[in-house]
This record gives C-alpha cells, sequence and structure tokens, in this order.
C-alpha cells in the first residue's frame, strides 16, 4: 500500500463509501486476480505489437466481472492504451446497432492523462504527429509554408489511411476537413466533423458539405470508422484500444429477432477481429454462465458459440488464463477479509489515528464483519464484498478516525437496509432465514 498518492487515496476511499467502483486505483483493491496476470500482460503485448485479442470475461452476478474489467483497463491506460467501456442495452446502446456501439466508444474514450470524452484530444494529437511526420520526412519542406505542408499532410493522411479509404471514404475526408477547418481556426466546422467522426447524429449540414461528406453514419460504416479509429490512436501514440462490451448478459432479455441480430453483430466483429483487420484492438466481453451456455444466449448462434467455446469441466484451479472466456469463482471469506486489509491499511495511512485505527479494526473484527455482512446474504460471501468495503469505510473507519472514544466491538451494530442494497444484494437478503440486524 506504500506510494500511494493522497489524492488517489482519496479517490478510492470516497468510491467506497458510496459503494461504487473505484475510478482509479484498483491496484490497491485486486484481491484473487493474480492467476490470470501474466496471460493478460501478454495480451496486451500482443496488441501492443500489431494484433488482436477477444477476451470473454465470465462470472455470475457480484463476482467483479466489472472490477476485472476496469482493473484491467486501468493496466492498459498505465501501458500507453486508450480505453472505453459500453454498457450493453436495448434501448441505450443495442449491440445489433454497430453505429450506436462506435459512438458509445467515442464518448467513453480515454486515456491515461484524458478523461472521457477523450476523442477530440486524440484527433488533435493525431494531426500534430502528421505535420510532425510530414516535416521530418522532407528536409526541404518548411512549417510556415501553408501550402506545401498542407499537401505533405493530405498525402501522408491518405498512405496511412488508405485500408479504411477503400471502404468509407468519408472517414478521410472528414478528417482532412477537420484539419483545414483547425487550420483555418473555424471552430463550428471543426465541432461538426469531430461530432460527424464521432459517429454523432444530426451533424449540421453546413460542416459536413465543407468536407464533402453527406449522411450519417451506419451499421456497415462502424465497422470502418473503428478500423480508421485505431490508426490515428497507434499514430497519436497510443499502441492500441482496449474495448469493453459490458453486461452483454441483457441480451438475453431481449425479443428474439433483436437478440438474434445481436448475436450476428458480435460473431461479425469477431470475425473481422479474427481476419486481422482490427490491429491494435482488445476486446473484452463481461457475462454470465447462463449468457454463454444458456438457451438465450450464444448457444443460440452455433458460429459463435464455437468461437467463444471453453471447457470449464476441469478443477478451477487448472483454467487455462490464455484461453478466449475465463471465468470468475468470486470471493471466499478470507479474500473477504484480505481485501478489508487493504482498505483498512489504506485509510489508515492517511489519517493521524493511523495507530489506533490498525488497533481498534484488526484482522479479526474485519474477519466478523465479513461473516455478518455474507450472513445477511445468505451466506453468499461473492456477492458481499461492495457492501462489506461500504459498511466498513461509512460505518466504521470513518468513525474509528473521527470519535476517539469509538468501539465497533461496543457501540456498532449491523443494519442493513433495504436502501443499501442492490437488486442482486435484496434477492440474496429475501432468500435468507436471518435476521437484518446482527450484533457483531
Amino acid at each position: 500500500m506504500t506510494g500511494v498518492s493522497p489524492r488517489r487515496r482519496q479517490e478510492i476511499i470516497d468510491a467506497l463509501r458510496r459503494g461504487t467502483v473505484p475510478a482509479n486505483g484498483l491496484d490497491q483493491l485486486a484481491v484473487g486476480l493474480e492467476p490470470f496476470q501474466d496471460a493478460l500482460a501478454e495480451e496486451l503485448d500482443t496488441v501492443a505489437g500489431g494484433g488482436s485479442v477477444v477476451k470473454a470475461v465470465r462470472g455470475e452476478y457480484g463476482t467483479g466481472k466489472t472490477f476485472f474489467a476496469r482493473h484491467l483497463t486501468e493496466t492498459a491506460l498505465r501501458r500507453g492504451f486508450a480505453a472505453a467501456e459500453v454498457q450493453i442495452s436495448e434501448t441505450e446502446t443495442p449491440l445489433h446497432k454497430l453505429e450506436t456501439v462506435y459512438r458509445r466508444i467515442t464518448e467513453s474514450l480515454r486515456t491515461v492523462s484524458v478523461p472521457p470524452s477523450a476523442f477530440r484530444s486524440v484527433l488533435d494529437s493525431w494531426l500534430f504527429t502528421l505535420e510532425d511526420d510530414a516535416l521530418a520526412a522532407d528536409s526541404t519542406l518548411e512549417a510556415d509554408d501553408d501550402q506545401a505542408l498542407e499537401h505533405a499532410v493530405s498525402q501522408l493522411l491518405d498512405e496511412r489511411l488508405s485500408a479504411v479509404s477503400s471502404k468509407t471514404p468519408a472517414f478521410a475526408q472528414a478528417l482532412r476537413g477537420y484539419r483545414r477547418a483547425i487550420v483555418n481556426s473555424d471552430a463550428p466546422t471543426a465541432d461538426g466533423l469531430a461530432a460527424w467522426l464521432g459517429g454523432q447524429p444530426h451533424v449540421a449540414s453546413a460542416a459536413k458539405r465543407t468536407a464533402g461528406i453527406k449522411g450519417d453514419l451506419d451499421h456497415f460504416g462502424a465497422m470502418a470508422f473503428l478500423q480508421g479509429l485505431l490508426l490515428v490512436l497507434r499514430d497519436a501514440g497510443h499502441p492500441g484500444l482496449l474495448l469493453v462490451l459490458d453486461e452483454v448478459e441483457t441480451l438475453q432479455r431481449m425479443r428474439s429477432d433483436v437478440r438474434d441480430k445481436a448475436l450476428n453483430a458480435l460473431r461479425q466483429l469477431m470475425d473481422e477481429i479474427d481476419a486481422g483487420r482490427f490491429p491494435g484492438l482488445y476486446l473484452v466481453l463481461t457475462g454470465t454462465p447462463a449468457f454463454f451456455e444458456g438457451p438465450s444466449g450464444v448457444s443460440r448462434l452455433a458460429p459463435l458459440a464455437q468461437r467463444l467455446a471453453t471447457d470449464f469441466t476441469t478443477d478451477a484451479r487448472f483454467d487455462n488464463p490464455r484461453a478466449v472466456q475465463i471465468r470468475l469463482s468470486g470471493f471466499t471469506h478470507d479474500k473477504l477479509v484480505e481485501v478489508g486489509m487493504r482498505v483498512r491499511d489504506l485509510y489508515a495511512e492517511g489519517s493521524p489515528q493511523e495507530d489506533r485505527i490498525r488497533r481498534v479494526v484488526d484482522d479479526a473484527y474485519l474477519a466478523d464483519l465479513g461473516s455478518a455482512v455474507a450472513g445477511d446474504l445468505g451466506g453468499k460471501v461473492g456477492i458481499a464484498p461492495r457492501l462489506f468495503l461500504k459498511k466498513l469505510v461509512s460505518d466504521i473507519l470513518d468513525r474509528v478516525d473521527q470519535f476517539q472514544d469509538f468501539d465497533p466491538r461496543e457501540h456498532y451494530r449491523l443494519t442493513i437496509l433495504t436502501a443499501d442494497m442492490n437488486n442482486i444484494e435484496r434477492n440474496a437478503a429475501a432468500q435468507s432465514a436471518d435476521d437484518i440486524d446482527l450484533e457483531i
């Protein structure tokens, strides 16, 4: 836990107090992910070298799929990748409409230094790189010779986007128009073309006319636009894009025709990745076992099921972390206590009451608290971490830090209200024969 900045420490603690997954600093809380680390590092190396990877993360509700994906995202960001997380839903982001998925990618795009949306920042960085490369390639070219530089940059742009232009020439046209608008300080046109390149609908026709483009992005054009984005990211200094499609199991609740279209779109995307058309893409899918094996999920489309098929009949200790699909087993009581110890120590390091916090909230108390929270959830330790850490920070550590005479063993009675719980936790609590109020 040493070496954590005060700001980062506070961000982690504040998120846990709210009962949410911290946006940063997940390496401080990662417990039980050690078996996957080496394989994931190898796959990031593959993507950084111009390859592509598909990874399906399988686990029941509450086993930490979102935490896993965000921890992997943090790792990728530290290595210079860009990252995007898209929540799949029938109304907001239907998977079969890839133009909408692409738009969500650009809206959630971030880098290690720029929060969402980093799309405009990436475009600008790419343009600077093009100019630098054009000047470096021709020693006779002068930076103040606007006409010659414009010609050289346009040629270089066409060369680097040739693969995309053959399918969707409008992408390169829009980029050229965007650069001209930037050079001419035409902010409205630049804004409009940046929005169009990001897949936004209803862009002003005047901006599109300036670049010689028309219409909005469609399902098929989105695939080429994603290729273009990957090229732009690489030229802007980012070795790849980590893209998380979260909660794909929601497809099971959609109408059968919509579900089948979505599964087919996913198969098409995976086929394109397998064919090498998306170098620099690391695609992560998260879903429940029912999605990967049930009758309303992947098994409805045999080609997709074949691509994601993984043998989980052996002991979980021997799961292959290099496989296309990996499973998360969820928290045990020991892991729950371990993450509690990490949070306690992280909190204590930033407090003038460090010694008292470590003494009063010792390992034995953390074990008791973990057992009590899990007991309230029907003994399901796997879904207990969020509530456990929320109670630990807001009910225990904050009080020990602020009140010299507070002792949780004497003055605290664990109470989990319905408002504290999400749907999964409420369902587990409803199946428990235990009372909500427990003394520990």
